[in-house]
């Protein structure tokens, strides 16, 4: 009786389910070097009638095996999803222009309407961007909603053809009565510097269609961020701003402060490690109590903030009803500071969204005429800085036929913070013995769907060769789940149900973005399904959703035949 409700169950959630028209590559570690290499996956392509999205990442393909799985796509009118990130590592820069202008080409000339562009990780440098500029301003990106660069080198020069390039493919678009209107542009980790910010924010300025924008570490100096500000207004629908990692000082902070002042459907702001100073962190608590009304998360960690600017942002977040996280870690309240900062949060009944204040550097001496002075030697400085950067990627550019397509490593430790957003192995092991706990302050553990998020950014690292890895992933994990189930509050049947929905196995009526499915989230899933603190009612579903068909799963097969086969002993001995 129990396995037939668990069937109908899932029938009835799957009926609303839509057979995703991609094929998908990911993760199989192809070395491509030619036609003969990608004969079988050209045949694929061709075969795949009404084809919409190919997934291309965690392989290396060269030239020649560019051009025939460009050829196969000249006919797929109907395509709209590039996920080819991180395809060419291992391979000469001087290769990635021609294979990217050969796929690029393909796309036009079928008449695709993209939706997203995904080409992150692949450090291409400048003239990676030029193999992509045509494709930019060209009608296959008129309808372009989604663009990630993160980690592409880009540079200054890359960051100013980029910009161009999007202002040229709005101008055409309009023309023709349907403007671009780009909603999430991801490009962290890429040396834009104030030069490629500023080109950049013309390009938003125009557009003003933007709902989430990531540009950590940037090396932007506040005259590169005020132009972002600028731009920033008038993209009224921004809900996600990521700034950091780049350095704001007061100036910077001061003109976001009022950027934000326009941007009411705002949800998260992180400006951490971005040094806003006690006036700039004032200015934004200001902005932050005059509005802002659904702000869920506010990040000004590692900010040189003192206790009473941090106290101002704090009443500032008072009102806000859906506020979930406030981030002032890492930053020079002292003990005592910490303590009124905590007390405050509790006196307002806040106190559960206050993060971990453990790495508090302790009061400093404020003096603001050397501020002041300071600053003035930053943008000195910043000039040098640039010139010397634009000598060194001239270099890099003589050198480019020698030097190999791999990402530049991160400039400091990560925090939590880091590690959610932009997780990745060598950042959770970082994180040190106290990870789980660290992961839990940051964590809503009573919320199953934040939970099932933070379930999968923390799997998606697990490596099953590395033994310290793969550890740190099941500990953090085991400690996760098992305070979760243990909530009384906690809903265990919502975890799995949106676990299902993130994985892509499930649709949501709310629209929710599936994740890039890994071999690591299954793995560490049939882990979970073997523990005490998963009910077998969790399991049934699972197996019943597992048991289908789903191309979702196709890069993932032994990790998937290894799960049901967990999953059909775990019911069997239950």
């Amino acid at each position: 009786m129990a396995t037939d409700i668990v069937a109908q169950l899932a029938d009835s959630l799957a009926k609303s389910g839509v057979a995703e028209k991609e094929l998908s590559y990911k993760g199989q570690g192809r070395k491509l070097d030619d036609a003969q290499s990608v004969e079988d996956m050209v045949k694929e392509i061709q075969d795949f009638e009404g084809l919409q999205a190919l997934r291309l990442e965690g392989n290396t393909i060269g030239v020649a095996a560019a051009q025939a799985i460009a050829k196969a796509l000249e006919t797929k009118n109907e395509f709209k999803c590039c996920h080819w990130s991180d395809m060419f590592t291992g391979r000469l820069r001087s290769e990635i222009p021609p294979a990217l202008t050969s796929l690029g080409d393909a796309l036009m000339l079928a008449g695709a309407r993209l939706t997203v562009l995904d080409l992150s990780d692949n450090a291409f440098g400048p003239d990676g961007v030029k193999g992509i500029e045509k494709l930019l301003k060209s009608t296959a990106c008129y309808t372009l909603q989604e663009l990630r660069l993160n980690n592409c080198g880009m540079g200054i020069g890359g960051g100013k053809i980029l910009a161009a390039s999007l202002i040229q493919c709005h101008k055409n678009s309009s023309a023709e009565g349907a403007p671009l209107r780009l909603k999430v542009f991801i490009a962290g980790r890429n040396r834009l510097e104030n030069d490629g910010a500023t080109a950049l924010a013309q390009a938003f300025q125009l557009m003003g269609s933007l709902e989430e924008v990531h540009m950590p570490q940037n090396g932007i100096n506040h005259p590169g961020v005020t132009a972002l500000a600028t731009a920033m207004q008038h993209n009224t629908g921004l809900r996600i701003l990521n700034l950091n990692d780049n350095t704001f000082t007061e100036k910077g902070a001061i003109a976001m402060a009022q950027a934000l002042k326009h941007l009411r459907s705002i949800q998260v702001i992180n400006f951490g490690d971005c040094l806003v100073r006690p006036k700039g962190a004032v200015a934004i608590a200001e902005s932050v109590a005059e509005g802002l009304p659904i702000l869920r998360e506010l990040n000004l960690s590692f900010c040189e903030v003192t206790e009473d600017a941090a106290l101002a942002v704090a009443l500032a977040v008072k009102d806000k009803d859906q506020m979930e996280k406030l981030d002032l870690n890492g930053n020079c309240l002292g003990e005592e500071g910490c303590k009124a900062l905590k007390d405050s949060m509790d006196d307002m009944n806040m106190a559960e969204i206050l993060g971990s204040l453990s790495d508090d550097e302790g009061e400093q001496e404020e003096d603001e005429d050397e501020e002041d002075e300071e600053e003035e030697d930053e943008e000195e400085v910043d000039e040098e800085e640039i010139e010397e950067e634009e000598e060194e990627e001239e270099e890099e550019e003589e050198e480019e036929s020698f030097k190999l397509s791999t990402p530049a490593p991160a400039s400091r430790p990560p925090d939590v913070s880091s590690f959610l957003s932009f997780p990745s192995p060598d950042k959770l092991l970082k994180l040190g013995a106290r990870r789980a706990i660290l992961i839990e302050q940051q964590v809503d553990l009573s919320d199953a769907t934040k939970t099932a998020e933070a379930f999968l950014k923390i799997a998606s690292v697990y490596k099953e060769e590395n033994s310290d890895v793969k550890n740190a992933v099941l500990d953090s994990i085991d400690s996760i789940l098992r305070k979760a189930f243990s909530t009384p509050s906690f809903q265990g049947f919502t975890f799995v149900s949106s676990l299902l929905v993130l994985l892509g196995l499930l649709k949501s009526e709310d629209k929710v973005k599936p994740v890039l499915v890994v071999p690591g989230h299954l793995h560490v899933l049939e882990h979970v399904v073997r523990q005490d603190y998963f009910s077998k009612e969790n399991v049934a579903v699972l197996q019943a959703f597992m048991s289908r068909n789903n191309k979702v799963l196709d890069s993932c097969v032994n990790a998937r035949n290894n799960l049901q086969s967990t999953l059909q002993r775990v019911r069997a001995e239950s």
